[in-house]
């Protein structure tokens, strides 16, 4: 098996959403906990941007999540939500608020399934405005996103 950097394709299925598709060396449990563990979260989630500040969890439906990195340059990105779903280790609803534009939620459905010891990660992304939607996708958030992305793979990888 091998990794697989920069590997997340990101696709417009309709005006208002974003999906995006990875695949990760690792068996879905571990993904999972890589995922949704905050001293895990903490390792990858800066990906090569910076450091990650705070990553808060309070992993039930109705509660709570918070991330905060600090990056290089010193410019602090922070989001949060609130969790909507939660069926472990294969499926998270969860809302999304970027603290920079807190007038955008997004409600992200996060998926994974495994096969041969591998996992894929379908995570829908819709914003519910394709104006919202299209300022996420000009954002930048594809580079950050695959750094992250490759980050977290170590992590799983490592918890083996």
């Amino acid at each position: 098996m091998a990794t697989t950097t920069n590997s997340a394709k990101v696709t417009l299925p309709t005006d208002t959403q974003i999906l995006i598709t990875r695949e990760f060396d690792a068996p879905r449990h571990l993904v999972w906990k890589a995922y949704t563990t905050p001293e895990l979260i903490r390792r990858w989630w800066a990906g090569t941007h910076g450091t990650v500040t705070a990553a808060e969890v309070d992993l039930r439906v109705g509660g709570s999540w918070r991330y905060v990195l600090v990056t290089h340059d010193d410019f602090e990105v922070a989001f949060h939500g609130e969790y909507r779903e939660i069926d472990a280790p294969g499926r998270l609803v969860n809302t999304e608020i970027y603290e920079g534009a807190p007038d955008g939620t997004g409600v992200i459905t996060t998926t994974l399934t495994e096969a041969d010891g591998r996992t894929t990660l379908a995570q829908l992304c819709d914003y519910g405005d394709q104006k919202i939607r299209d300022a996420v996708i000009d954002s930048g958030m594809e580079g950050g996103m695959q750094s992250s992305f490759d980050a977290m793979e170590q992590v799983a990888i490592s918890l083996a």
